[in-house]
């Protein structure tokens, strides 16, 4: 039995079909210039888009801790088509549950819950990227009829194949506006996805603006101080970031107790892996129903150290085979960097620094 299995509603067995394809398919995005278009489709015509959005706009508006369930079983198959899958939900969930601009809801949810159109975020600069700079990298004028944006986000998923970004940007007195930005407005600029150590096929990239003009009827939220802590959408940096490192072990232990099974050595790590693979789920889904378990910056601590020992034990295992392009032990390895980076806040930069410095 799939150790995983347990942790899937009943009514959603279908979505093993969707996790064997997606697991097979996985291997492929590592060719240049990679992209899992099949792979976002088919989890399309699976209904995983609806799963984040309220019943009003065609959601099926399934509780956290259902879609962190789901989330662990995507994120082991694929974490790059999973990953890309937040940054689209993430944008949805901005959208729809915006409070101030009904119309575009009505306007905009359905193409996107459907998977006709695609849209991502453009938000990090708000939170962990860049914000050290004298001026916002993203700076947003008052017009008559809505906003000037200009300057750059630096880091948008899956940026040449979207028709709309969520895109936030600081005005000259701090305060903040989100906005659907539709990337055929004139001065929208998509430059080349940046060559990344691993998920690459995400297609990752900046995305500039240069003095564009977006109406009022585009605009989410705002003006309003610190626009990222409102409650809209789902949180940067919260449990489904997490939960995809926890998915991400849980492939590399899979492998691990696959090798155990003719190799007597790799049985009692890949037991003991698996032990804190299953507090962890158990932890991120108690979180989820609001169970005092720790904060999410702990959490986050816990999967990404978890992700990085799961996925180089995988790889010693598989030994020099594993070392080779292609095996799927070296790339879990890759993978697991991204989790030190991907909107990880200070504090759990600073407690893993002190681990790998091994400090008090």
């Amino acid at each position: 039995m799939d150790d995983n299995a347990q942790i899937i509603r009943p009514q959603d067995r279908r979505l093993d079909e969707l996790v064997d394809q997606l697991a097979e398919m996985a291997p492929e995005l590592d060719m240049p210039d990679a992209w899992p278009g099949h792979q976002l489709a088919l989890c399309g015509e699976y209904g995983v888009y609806r799963w984040f959005v309220p019943k009003a706009y065609g959601g099926l508006e399934w509780s956290d801790a259902d879609i962190i369930r789901g989330y662990l079983r995507l994120s082991e198959a694929c974490l790059t088509t999973t990953f890309i899958i937040t940054q689209r939900m993430g944008a949805c969930r901005r959208i729809a549950m915006n409070e101030q601009n009904e119309p575009i809801k009505q306007r905009l949810l359905p193409d996107l819950v459907s998977g006709q159109r695609f849209a991502t975020v453009g938000i990090s600069h708000l939170t962990t990227s860049r914000r050290h700079l004298a001026q916002p990298a993203l700076r947003a004028e008052p017009t008559e009829h809505g906003f000037v944006l200009d300057g750059q986000s630096p880091w948008v998923t899956g940026s040449p194949y979207a028709d709309l970004i969520v895109m936030g940007a600081t005005l000259d007195d701090g305060r903040q506006i989100l906005v659907a930005l539709p990337t055929d407005l004139a001065g929208v600029e998509v430059a080349d996805p940046l060559r990344l150590i691993g998920l690459s096929a995400s297609q990752t990239g900046p995305v500039a603006c240069h003095r564009v003009h977006i109406a009022n009827e585009y605009l989410l939220v705002g003006p309003v101080e610190a626009v990222m802590k409102q409650g809209v959408g789902a949180r940067s940096g919260g449990l489904q970031t997490s939960t995809l490192a926890a998915g991400l072990a849980g492939a590399a232990i899979k492998f691990l107790e696959t090798e155990g099974q003719q190799r007597s050595e790799i049985a009692a790590p890949s037991e003991a892996l698996r032990d804190q693979w299953q507090r962890l789920c158990d932890a991120l889904l108690a979180a989820a129903a609001g169970e005092p378990v720790g904060t999410n910056e702990e959490l986050r601590h816990r999967a990404n150290d978890l992700a990085l020992r799961a996925t180089q034990a995988a790889l010693a295992a598989a030994k020099g085979a594993g070392y080779v392009t292609g095996h799927p032990a070296g790339r879990w390895a890759r993978e697991a960097l991204f989790f030190l980076v991907w909107s990880c806040p200070q504090s759990v930069l600073n407690a893993s620094l002190c681990e790998f410095a091994e400090l008090e």
